[in-house]
């Protein structure tokens, strides 16, 4: 059976991270096979949401094999990518359904492409081990080609009801789609915290993608970040997970 993934992205606050957990609970629920989530967000604000712990990211592993390099450590390419696919499986947290890979901070001393590019082959294949995968990202598309996967199934991308969201989101439609950042199948539109349907449809007719939903600004999601407590415990009645339930189906979930 064929790996579906889910990457969704937008600027930051505008309540990404909410949904990405709210869509791995559901996607738990309602469907029999494995999942794995990955964090690409620096921040771990998915590990948060979800209850998880982080115990060691892709970019730990990086930073470690850029360290020996610099020590004069040398091997070989079968034994590299042996010790890198070891040290991922490791990095990964196992829950009941779902599985967790945290990616971790952006690289920040030299280039070392090639273990990037070893890093990156080693999250595809594992990625190819689960039924579903999702991908919580950052702002900036690109970021999920060179640090995790160049293809993606449904490419959601989330904004508030301000302009600069939208203006985010619309430039990552871009990036994706003109530059070829990322290849994918589907693509669309959420926009969270509207305060009706009215006002969600015409925010949507000042941008060029499909809506895939809407959210509202829900004072039970309020009052579970103000309590740290994790998503996974929303009710099946909170209106935002059933509106997460709407975009999954509308994304063949």
């Amino acid at each position: 059976m064929k790996t579906k993934t889910i990457a969704v992205f937008g600027k930051g606050g505008v309540g990404k991270t909410t949904i990405s957990a709210i869509m791995l609970n559901i996607l738990a629920e309602r469907c029999d096979g494995s999942i794995l989530a990955i964090d690409a967000d620096p921040s771990y604000g998915l590990a948060f949401a979800m209850g998880f712990g982080v115990k060691k990211t892709v970019d730990d592993i990086r930073k470690d094999i850029i360290k020996s390099i610099k020590k004069g450590i040398r091997r070989d390419k079968e034994d590299t990518l042996r010790m890198l696919d070891y040290e991922v499986f490791d990095a990964l947290t196992q829950g009941t359904k779902i599985a967790f890979l945290a990616i971790g901070r952006p690289e920040d001393e030299g280039c070392y492409c090639k273990v990037n590019y070893l890093l990156k082959d080693i999250i595809a294949d594992l990625a190819g081990n689960f039924d579903i995968v999702l991908i919580d990202g950052e702002a900036g598309v690109e970021q999920i080609n060179r640090r995790v996967m160049k293809t993606v199934d449904s490419l959601v991308l989330v904004s508030d009801t301000s302009a600069k969201g939208i203006n985010v989101v619309e430039t990552i439609r871009h990036v994706a789609h003109d530059n070829r950042a990322v290849d994918y199948q589907k693509i669309g539109l959420v926009i969270n915290r509207a305060r009706s349907e009215e006002e969600a449809e015409r925010i949507h007719r000042n941008t060029s993608l499909d809506l895939l939903g809407w959210m509202p600004d829900d004072d039970l999601i309020r009052e579970y970040d103000f309590e740290g407590r994790p998503l996974t415990d929303l009710p099946p009645s909170s209106t935002t997970r059933q509106m997460v339930i709407g975009v999954l189906e509308k994304l063949g979930f």
